[in-house]
């Protein structure tokens, strides 16, 4: 017991060597240490120790969690935590093969960055990007597909995540509307995400749209969305008065596309690391407040990319292990949802409904131009 307590110490002072645990240079950080003897009720702890304390709780099993999580990971096939409710089967649920994680969010909110940084820490693929991404010399690049990542890079993966379009702050309109549809149709690989205003940006894409948008694509149904947010980008437009993007997250994050689950989706902050640590743990608090969710239940403050452009990957275990158990987290909220499959007396129901609404629009059409005619026939005369 007594060296497994000092390797953790000396884990944590290789961690703070190596400045990843950036939260230790905060105001209130002594206090929070002083709080590991005596071991308070979360309840009556603020919202800023809360913080530091769940930031201290991914330092503490980074290491060791970390590999653990990579293997459940790897071996996880779709419906693995799956548990019995209502007393049914496990072969009575409807189950897709493969588990679909969306990540949804604003242009330039680190999507693309997040999908590279999963291959690096799942699929140990090292520093070789797969998504592109809007920064450095391809600052005016936007994703215009919706793209299908097996980041686990195995034959046999579990689920796959979605890398999509990012929004605009000033038509969230469009957002609900476009996320509605992913949400309830489905989405496939290649899925061209075409909106308003897209006539420049497809002259640059006429080549390929043809070539890659192709409707063989498996479909596959949403089963969690992951919310990805520029929290630098929020900070600096609040700074200047500008509550843009803090209602526009707001609103997307409570689309009631997104509304699927019953739970919230899952909120991945990013370019914390544009911030100082107070502005960091400050606009974190701010966001979930005006979310209305807690400060540390499915939010997951990530660095995709390290202040020399790379991924973080494992140089970063209280990230990568950050990472890993958000979509942890995603799979075990996805596999509670599964419905049951359909069976003979559903689907009866099911056409029966549909046939009275037909006939209810028939028979609506018919009295409508019967109405007409009679009025017609009356101004005849």
């Amino acid at each position: 017991m007594k060296s497994q307590l000092s390797s953790n110490e000396e884990d944590e002072c290789q961690l703070s060597r190596q400045g990843y645990c950036w939260w230790r240079s905060a105001a209130k950080f002594d206090e929070c240490a002083r709080l590991k003897l005596d071991l308070p009720h979360i309840a009556n702890l603020t919202p800023r120790l809360r913080v530091l304390k769940e930031l201290e709780r991914l330092a503490l099993f980074a290491h060791e969690g970390l590999s653990e999580l990579r293997y459940k990971l790897q071996m996880y096939r779709s419906g693995d935590f799956w548990v019995p409710t209502g007393g049914l089967k496990k072969e009575e649920m409807n189950i897709p093969p493969v588990i679909t994680i969306l990540l949804v969010g604003f242009s330039g909110s680190g999507k693309s960055s997040l999908v590279n940084l999963m291959y690096s820490v799942f699929g140990r693929s090292g520093l070789i990007p797969f998504a592109q991404t809007s920064s450095g010399s391809a600052s005016k690049y936007t994703t215009m597909y919706l793209e299908e990542h097996n980041v686990m890079r195995s034959m046999q993966g579990g689920f796959c995540v979605y890398d999509s379009r990012g929004f605009n702050h000033g038509k969230i309109g469009d957002a609900h509307e476009e996320l509605s549809s992913w949400m309830s149709d489905g989405i496939h690989h290649n899925q061209l995400c075409l909106r308003s205003g897209d006539d420049v940006l497809l002259q640059a894409y006429t080549e390929t749209v043809g070539l890659r948008s192709s409707s063989n694509f498996v479909q596959r149904t949403v089963n969690i969305p992951m919310v990805v947010v520029n929290i630098a980008e929020v900070h600096e437009a609040s700074k200047a008065s500008d509550s843009k993007p803090l209602e526009a997250t707001r609103e997307l994050f409570h689309s009631r596309a997104l509304r699927n689950c019953n739970e919230n989706p899952i909120l991945i902050l990013t370019h914390g690391d544009l911030l100082t640590t107070e502005e960091r743990i400050d606009i974190r608090l701010r966001l979930c407040e005006h979310l209305g969710i807690s400060v540390t239940n499915g939010v997951y403050d990530i660095v995709c990319l390290t202040e020399y452009g790379f991924l973080a990957e494992e140089s970063d275990p209280v990230t990568a292990y950050a990472l890993a158990e958000a979509v942890y987290r995603a799979l075990l909220i996805s596999d509670r949802g599964h419905l049951p499959k359909k069976n003979l007396q559903d689907w009866t129901v099911f056409v029966l409904s549909g046939l009275m609404c037909f006939m209810g629009a028939l028979f609506a059409f018919l009295a409508d131009l019967c109405s007409k005619l009679g009025r017609r026939d009356r101004l005849n005369r």
